[in-house]
């Protein structure tokens, strides 16, 4: 189960959250200012702050009224449950233990059986004086010293900053440097090959970067289903999004007369390099999800570390019947050194990949239904925004369309009509018996809410707000700062300036025009992992951050 958030609220906000939990968690801004008698503006700005950290949303009364909800137990946004916290602790302090016994074990052992299966087959020639202690043995010929190259690319190759995180093949092969010279140590792809690669982390502001892209190219103002399309998550989890970006992001919400949230972001759309021109970020159906794999490397990797592991296993199992009897060898100690050690060793360097593979294809499970989700989501952006939004969606059709773009292995009719009466809970879709007696399915709440933008994108123009003449800078002199002071007011006298929304604004979109919001519903991309962390990382390689 999730725990209630522990109580790390300012000073400012606890009053707030102390009136919430009195009234369930589902207030109005006037209910949370009579219960604390705070002024107005302070409850406002706390309720923003509890929308930013703690799951709730917003909701509107028909008068259009804003109502805050919160879960009862005021549970933080990143929350985790109690069980997976100690699960993903127990793990990381068993690989951190295991990577060490790795380095040890997978290479001492290799090196040690090596030179003993060397010994053991020379053995028989040393007694003739042929052996290595002749004149004519391999060091006398310069083989005798440690393959240096070797050992340096197992802990460290050129430009690889130590503690670097190896995200796997596909990350190492845009990542490959001139001259096609490896990159990654040979370790990290010995610990990739037992417990994955590293897995990224970023943090809410790498993910908040294209929803705050997205809201810049539709001229500060966006919708939840907006975000749904961006984003493909369920629409419930779009509306707490936007709280909270809004909260986060100096974000303020309008009501349509249909009763659609609009959220607005005025700052967001100030630049200091004129108006603002942000390209649209990639839709749901372009960022889908990769499956995981279970090493990350690639098959020639993987089969270099089998074989190493699978030498040593042979060598430990075989020892007592080819390296003991040849090299002299008995007694508890050798068994155990040499035999019972490495062969548990081994065998669990093998396990644990096998374990993890069944969670993996769990995950992957998972990550295929978020793609026949977002797949779909284009089809019935496409049916709702296109023309007059009228066009029907069949099961049968959709289930075509998805099965040309995704492995055949996840697309099932019945997933496709579950998707579908999913949509229609929603978005409060309409679903009807169509001429061929197959049901017809439509969405007409996608398209009031992108119309609702619309009207509010016109209403404030926001994407016409400049930063203008500058009227103060603190570089000024006395003389550079008169100047500029008579030129605003001159300016004041002229006051020819026209207000934004004002009858030259930009005109809004007729209903049939929604369709350019689509952005190619009939194409798909991949998005990697590592790619919402990759800027960091690469400045970090160039050493432009501090590790």
């Amino acid at each position: 189960m999730l725990q209630p958030a522990q109580e790390t609220v300012s000073a400012r906000t606890r009053p707030v959250l102390t009136a919430l939990r009195k009234l369930g968690g589902r207030a109005t801004l006037g209910d949370v200012v009579a219960d604390t008698g705070l002024p107005q503006n302070d409850v406002e700005a706390s309720l923003r702050d509890l929308l930013e950290d703690r799951r709730g949303h917003l909701a509107v009364g028909e008068a259009g009224t804003l109502v805050y909800s919160f879960d009862p137990s005021f549970i933080k946004r990143d929350a985790e449950p109690l069980w997976e916290r100690i699960k993903r602790t127990a793990w990381s302090v068993f690989t951190k233990a295991f990577k060490v016994w790795i380095v040890l074990m997978l290479v001492v052992y290799f090196v040690l059986f090596v030179a003993l299966l060397i010994a053991a087959i020379f053995a028989n020639r040393d007694d003739d004086g042929g052996g290595w202690g002749g004149g004519d043995g391999p060091r006398r010929h310069g083989h005798g010293h440690f393959p240096s190259f070797w050992f340096w690319y197992l802990f460290w190759t050129p430009d690889w900053r130590w503690g670097r995180p190896y995200y796997g093949h596909r990350w190492e092969q845009r990542m490959e440097g001139p001259g096609g010279k490896p990159k990654v140590p040979f370790y990290k792809k010995v610990f990739a090959f037992v417990f994955g690669p590293d897995e990224p982390q970023p943090t809410r502001e790498q993910k908040d970067r294209s929803a705050l892209r997205l809201i810049r190219s539709r001229q500060g103002v966006l919708t939840a289903a907006e975000l749904v399309q961006h984003t493909g998550l369920p629409l419930h989890e779009a509306e707490e999004e936007m709280a909270r970006l809004m909260a986060t992001h100096g974000g303020d919400v309008k009501v349509s007369d249909e009763g659609v949230l609009t959220y607005v972001f005025p700052e967001l759309m100030v630049s200091a390099h004129g108006r603002v021109r942000e390209r649209q970020p990639d839709p749901a159906w372009r960022r889908l999800e990769h499956p995981r794999s279970v090493t990350g490397n690639s098959g020639r990797a993987n089969a270099l570390v089998a074989g190493i592991n699978g030498f040593n296993l042979l060598a430990a199992a075989t020892a007592p019947m080819f390296i003991f009897p040849r090299l002299g060898f008995s007694g508890t100690a050798a068994w155990i050194g040499l035999v019972w050690v490495p062969v548990a060793f081994s065998g669990l360097f093998f396990a644990v990949p096998l374990a993890r593979r069944f969670a993996i294809l769990r995950d992957n499970a998972r990550r295929a239904a978020r793609n026949l989700r977002k797949v779909l989501l284009g089809r019935v952006f496409e049916a709702s925004l296109v023309g007059d939004g009228a066009q029907p969606i069949r099961a049968s059709e959709a289930t075509e369309r998805v099965s040309a773009v995704l492995p055949p292995a996840i697309v099932k009719r019945s997933s496709v009509d579950g998707e579908l009466v999913r949509f229609t809970a929603e978005f409060d879709g309409e679903v009807a018996p169509g001429d061929t007696g197959e049901v017809e399915y439509r969405f007409p709440g996608i398209r009031t809410q992108f119309l609702a933008a619309e009207r509010t994108r016109k209403e404030l123009a926001l994407e016409r707000q400049e930063v203008g003449e500058i009227v103060y800078s603190s570089e000024d002199d006395d003389i550079e700062a008169s100047e500029r002071d008579l030129a605003a007011f001159d300016r004041a006298l002229a006051d020819g300036t026209p207000a934004p929304g004002g009858d030259d604004a930009r005109p809004a979109l007729e209903s049939g025009e929604l369709h350019r919001y689509l952005q190619a519903p009939n194409r798909i991309d991949y998005l990697d992992d590592f790619e919402v962390v990759a800027f960091e990382e690469e400045l970090l390689r160039r050493g432009r951050l501090s590790s």
